[in-house]
């Protein structure tokens, strides 16, 4: 996508320099083309944004309740990162203007990682939880409730810091 974008910004940097009329249609079907090519790069669905999240959301209980405070910073990150992704690659949703509620419950747990602090974590973790449960009822998607994992999402991560 970034090599579009490039050729994008060339084809209309040459536009502006040409002269003939015949240079700027050739020009013209040049941008047009890499603008078909643009809208047809995948791009993905706001389910991949939300499943990619919930393995995170998963992963982040069980770093940290191990004390695992890099991975549960990765983690919470990582959760960050899929939000901003989805206000831009989902901005058409009528889902998306809800998801500034996450924001606090966000910045909460990210505070008790940095902390290390594992009660305020565990509490933080359940705000959370319950702040996604309430997006998904705001937006009518309550069928899909999520709560603190039991088990790992992964059988092949570990979860615990070796001294």
């Amino acid at each position: 996508m970034k090599n579009c974008s490039w050729l994008f910004f060339i084809a209309i940097g040459l536009t502006a320099c040409s002269q003939s009329p015949q240079n700027d249609k050739i020009l013209q079907a040049k941008v047009d083309s890499l603008e078909k090519k643009l809208n047809d790069v995948y791009k993905p669905g706001l389910g991949e944004f939300m499943s990619s999240i919930q393995v995170h959301h998963a992963k982040l209980w069980f770093a940290g309740r191990s004390n695992n405070w890099k991975l549960a910073d990765f983690e919470i990150h990582e959760i960050m990162e899929a939000v901003d992704d989805i206000k831009q690659y989902a901005a058409d949703r009528e889902e998306v203007k809800v998801l500034p509620m996450l924001l606090p419950a966000l910045d909460s747990i990210n505070n008790a990682i940095e902390k290390k602090d594992k009660p305020l974590f565990e509490k933080q973790y359940t705000v959370l939880t319950n702040t996604c449960n309430s997006c998904h009822t705001t937006v009518h998607y309550e069928f899909n409730k999520v709560k603190i994992p039991d088990s790992p999402p992964l059988s092949n991560q570990v979860f615990e810091v070796k001294p």
